[in-house]
């Protein structure tokens, strides 16, 4: 089997071409069986994200595969082949491999380290599954990819560092309280930027939410989202003292909360410490208010600052990442090099040997009658010929295992002694992955038994 991707991501084509070329998971179920039936395509798995589009495959003979893939986003999106060829990118063998570990491992994402890639290719991986067109070939690549990408978050600091002001709002958060658990927090405005703050201090265990916004109704929609409570924006001073976050994002043209207000706030409160993000242009809170005593004001400058930072610490993290996927890529090559080796070897000399059987009966009666000493010492002079005629070739198989190219030398072996297409799907499980203490990584009770879909 040979490996073919074929895709397009956020910086070979733009949001409009990525849009057209988008597939939706519910008609995956469809879309997948209908990719493998008819062509050289044996697996597929499509990964189709707001992103990237990317048409993974594994394929036997010599078709041409990345054509097929071609032709078939043509027909099943509203784009032409021309289109396509103008914004895809196309990969083969380690080429796509490396290139979908660094995907799983989000080095290939627009914001490096961010944590949705992974998830978004395991449900990728489990809905081709479901469809039927993952057989060994990819199950393997996909284990290995997520053992990768496991490798890189817990090796690397590549994910440690906020690179978003929502995200960098809620690190701050983090750090000043030391724990989140059981916090409740006010967002004042119901926008789109507050309201991804509002979901990153969820994540870390904010408990209570109050929502204020200038359209109750929007207010009431936002907190139904979170479990919280819609308040009139007219009061939202009065919850002040039961919150511990505020995140403010209004489109009011002068301060809403205001200097004068906060040496009550703070009495009410009891000094106990109050976070306060003011994402908003202009802004929100007076500055003035971060001269309280345990009141800690955020503007989006200076969330910009910590956002910044965080994606020069993500980016020499990122470097280290890189290295590691070439480490897995290179561990998935030696262990490919012996998924190819071993079988062929068995295959050869079984080969030998099924001729030499097939001889030895085809002239055994010409020899008339002879003992059974006789005949032992026949068949082990047969044998010693052909371990000699077959020590040679084997020891240049086991030799491929060291060479990036090994695999040139299996094919041709396959090909001068017809020893037809290496039997993947029968010794998939046999050879061991590195790193798994299971044959090949892979998980049996999800693996489907793969069709014939060239009927």
């Amino acid at each position: 089997m040979k490996l073919y991707l074929l895709g397009l991501n956020h910086r070979s084509a733009p949001l409009e071409v990525r849009e057209r070329l988008y597939f939706r998971k519910e008609e995956l179920d469809k879309v997948l069986p209908d990719l493998v039936t008819g062509t050289s395509l044996n697996e597929a798995i499509i990964l189709s994200t707001c992103n990237r589009t990317e048409v993974i495959t594994a394929a036997s003979g010599t078709e041409d595969a990345a054509g097929e893939i071609r032709r078939f986003i043509a027909t099943r999106r509203p784009a032409d082949a021309e289109l396509v060829d103008r914004h895809a990118y196309r990969m083969t063998e380690m080429d796509a491999v490396r290139h979908v570990f660094r995907v799983a491992s989000s080095l290939d994402s627009m914001i490096v380290g961010e944590p949705q890639i992974l998830g978004q290719v395991k449900e990728a991986y489990a809905t081709a599954v479901q469809a039927g067109t993952v057989g060994p070939t990819l199950s393997a690549l996909m284990q290995r990819a997520f053992s990768c990408a496991k490798r890189v978050r817990t090796d690397t600091h590549i994910a440690r560092n906020p690179v978003s002001i929502a995200f960098a709002a809620a690190e701050l958060a983090s750090k000043i309280f030391g724990s989140l658990e059981g916090r409740t927090i006010m967002i004042l405005g119901a926008g789109k930027m507050s309201e991804l703050a509002a979901r990153h201090l969820m994540k870390q265990g904010v408990k209570g939410v109050f929502v204020a916004n200038r359209t109750y109704h929007r207010a009431i929609d936002l907190a139904r989202q979170f479990h919280g409570e819609a308040i009139n924006f007219d009061r939202f001073l009065e919850y002040l003292p039961r919150v511990d976050i505020v995140i403010s994002s209004t489109a009011a043209p002068h301060y809403v909360l205001k200097a004068e207000h906060g040496p009550g706030i703070m009495r009410a409160r009891r000094n106990r410490p109050l976070f306060v993000v003011d994402i908003a242009v202009p802004r929100d809170v007076d500055p003035a208010l971060n001269d309280l005593n345990n009141l800690y004001l955020y503007n989006i400058d200076d969330l910009q600052t910590v956002a910044d930072a965080g994606l020069a610490e993500r980016l020499k993290e990122a470097s280290i990442a890189e290295d590691l996927v070439e480490q897995e890529v290179s561990a998935y090559a030696a262990w490919l090099r012996t998924f190819e080796v071993k079988p062929t070897i068995v295959d050869l000399r079984k080969r030998f040997h099924d001729v030499a059987d097939s001889e030895m009966k085809r002239y055994r009666s010409r020899l008339g009658a002879i003992d059974e000493k006789q005949e032992e010492v026949l068949g082990e002079m047969l044998n010693a010929v052909l371990n000699k005629l077959l020590h040679g070739p084997t020891l240049e198989l086991k030799k491929a295992l060291e060479h990036p190219n090994g695999g040139d030398l299996v094919r041709v072996t396959r090909r001068l002694f017809e020893l037809g297409e290496a039997r993947t799907d029968e010794t998939a499980g046999t050879h061991e992955t590195p790193g798994s203490d299971k044959a090949t990584g892979i998980d049996e009770s999800v693996r489907p038994g793969m069709k014939d879909r060239r009927e």
